[in-house]
């Protein structure tokens, strides 16, 4: 029994551990930002990708839960906080979507396990990172109007730099993978 209670304890520390890197690792890269053609890129949605297929769909969704969370709240997690404000109005601005889209696709990214081949890897990145735009675009629209260009806004900018970081991530996800039984 008491060994039990020790494991649990260690379980939980270990989860918790994890989920405040996984936020930390996801502020960071929301931070740096790398030259890019057309635009600038962050490797946020590496990470919630990469958060995803490492640490499985808990703990994956409990780091960028907590990301948002910290976020709502104040904390210049966000790619472009505090320059363009902080908290609850900043993540109602342009980016909600694109961010509640982090859930889906740490969630979905999750689901990738050692038995898939490379190309369902790739397509199962791909899907999931479809849909931070989707829900991204979807907000954006809501936003400023559907009369305006929002694929060309909003995502067209930033698909190079998407293949370039799911094709990365598809290479090295059977490794990442190997990492979950640590956690």
């Amino acid at each position: 029994m008491e060994l039990t209670k020790n494991i649990s304890q260690t379980t939980i520390i270990k989860s918790l551990f994890a989920i405040i890197l996984g936020s930390i690792a996801l502020t960071i890269s929301a931070k740096i930002k790398i030259p890019f053609y057309p635009v600038p890129m962050t490797m946020q949605t590496f990470v919630v990708l990469f958060l995803g297929v490492s640490l499985g769909y808990k703990i994956g969704l409990a780091s960028v839960s907590l990301y948002l969370l910290e976020g709502i709240l104040g904390l210049p997690v966000f790619s472009n906080s505090p320059e363009k404000g902080v908290g609850f109005l900043y993540f109602t601005g342009p980016t909600m979507g694109y961010l509640i889209g982090f859930l889906t696709a740490s969630f979905l990214a999750s689901k990738i396990n050692n038995k898939d081949s490379f190309l369902l890897v790739l397509t199962k990145l791909i899907v999931a990172t479809s849909t931070i735009y989707i829900l991204g675009l979807l907000w954006l629209g809501t936003l400023i109007g559907w009369d305006k260009p929002i694929f060309a806004l909003g995502a067209k900018p930033f698909l190079l730099a998407e293949i370039f970081k799911i094709i990365i991530l598809a290479i090295i996800t059977k490794q990442i993978i190997k990492l979950r039984k640590f956690i």
